[in-house]
């Protein structure tokens, strides 16, 4: 089992952990919807460092990138992050992923899913032929600590004694962090404003306990996997392995704003078909009329039809609602209806996305 820098601070704050894709990682350290309250009032902290690292160099870099990635890379401007996929040739989701631009090195960041990493360094080196690239796994050697919620921007400065605020959402720069150079963005996964800390593996726990310690006046709590779904899901933010995977397309799960229409990516023939054509299924919210709790795999119906399934559900508790993601067929995403919730039909009613959005955005 592989744990991350900061698995001795888990351990001693009480996390309970638990085996996710392979790593020991804190689930909750009080109670989930505690510390999901509290990335929506103040401050939440979360160790991503299960997540992939990798950084893409050589002079062939961005011409490499642009046949696998799914946005217009040369159009990115240093300090830029994106969100993007690596997509089959039919079209299909292999990962999500966040793709930052640094020109000024003349290197790309990807960072990509702890469940996926090995499937897509594979499928990066598989695309790698012919091309003048140096594909760096960086994973080991760099934490990656996230601080979400309204204070974020208070906490980081508190804390590391840097000021991000001149960071623009889905920005990034360099700043000094315990005596050396860190980069720190600003982007998210839980609908909150926040900042990402790509600190070396060495420093992590420091870094770790700054927050912790200097956060407190400000309401910051440690946040595990429990609340990172709950938020995610009110955001509509996607998770690979249940809203989106190797067999739905970003044009079935509603993401067109990730896929460029000025370059030729792998996949894009498929892409550009659904978008004429339409799809077979769509990704709808929605929110049950009782207390039960919609999970992935349920079935969804329109009167005595199957229409569809679930693919994330969780009770809300900034809504104090039972809400969920499914796929259904595109004439059912619409109107009323009905989750199978182990035997027993649930009336449900579909609702824009995303469920929750900050005010001060």
């Amino acid at each position: 089992m592989a744990r991350t820098p900061l698995y001795d601070a888990h351990v001693k704050a009480g996390a309970k952990v638990v085996d996710f894709h392979g790593w020991d990682m804190p689930i909750q350290y009080s109670s989930i919807i505690e510390e999901h309250k509290a990335v929506r009032t103040a401050v939440g902290l979360f160790d991503l460092s299960h997540m992939g690292r990798v950084f893409v160099k050589g002079p062939d870099r961005k011409r490499y990138l642009q046949q696998i990635v799914t946005i217009d890379l040369g159009s990115m401007t240093h300090g830029r992050c994106r969100y993007t996929f690596f997509l089959t040739e039919g079209g299909t989701i292999i990962d999500d992923l966040l793709a930052y631009e640094d020109t000024k090195a003349d290197v790309s960041l990807l960072v990509v899913n702890a469940s996926n990493r090995e499937k897509d360094l594979a499928w990066l080196a598989k695309h790698a032929g012919g091309y003048d690239v140096e594909i760096d796994d960086a994973t080991a050697r760099l934490a990656l600590i996230a601080v979400q919620g309204p204070r974020s921007l208070d906490t980081v400065r508190t804390a590391l004694d840097i000021d991000p605020s001149a960071l623009k959402y889905y920005t990034f720069d360099d700043f000094p962090v315990l005596g050396s150079k860190t980069l720190v963005s600003r982007t998210g996964y839980t609908g909150e404003d926040g900042f990402e800390v790509f600190v070396a593996a060495d420093r992590a726990a420091t870094a770790w306990k700054a927050f912790v310690e200097r956060g407190a006046k400000l309401g910051l709590k440690p946040v595990g996997l429990g609340a990172r779904d709950t938020l995610r899901t009110e955001a509509a933010m996607p998770l690979y392995g249940n809203d989106i995977d190797d067999q739905t397309t970003p044009v079935e799960a509603g993401l067109l704003f990730a896929l460029s229409d000025k370059v030729d990516y792998i996949g894009r023939p498929v892409i550009d078909r659904q978008r004429r054509e339409g799809v077979a299924k769509k990704l709808i919210g929605f929110h049950l009329e009782g207390k039960r709790i919609a999970r992935h795999g349920m079935d969804l119906y329109r009167g005595p039809e199957k229409t569809g399934i679930v693919t994330s559900g969780t009770w809300s508790p900034s809504l104090e609602k039972s809400i969920g993601l499914g796929y259904v067929k595109p004439d059912h995403s619409q109107g009323a209806l009905e989750v199978d919730v182990r035997g027993r039909r649930e009336k449900a009613a579909i609702v824009p996305l995303p469920f929750y959005k900050r005010t001060n955005r």
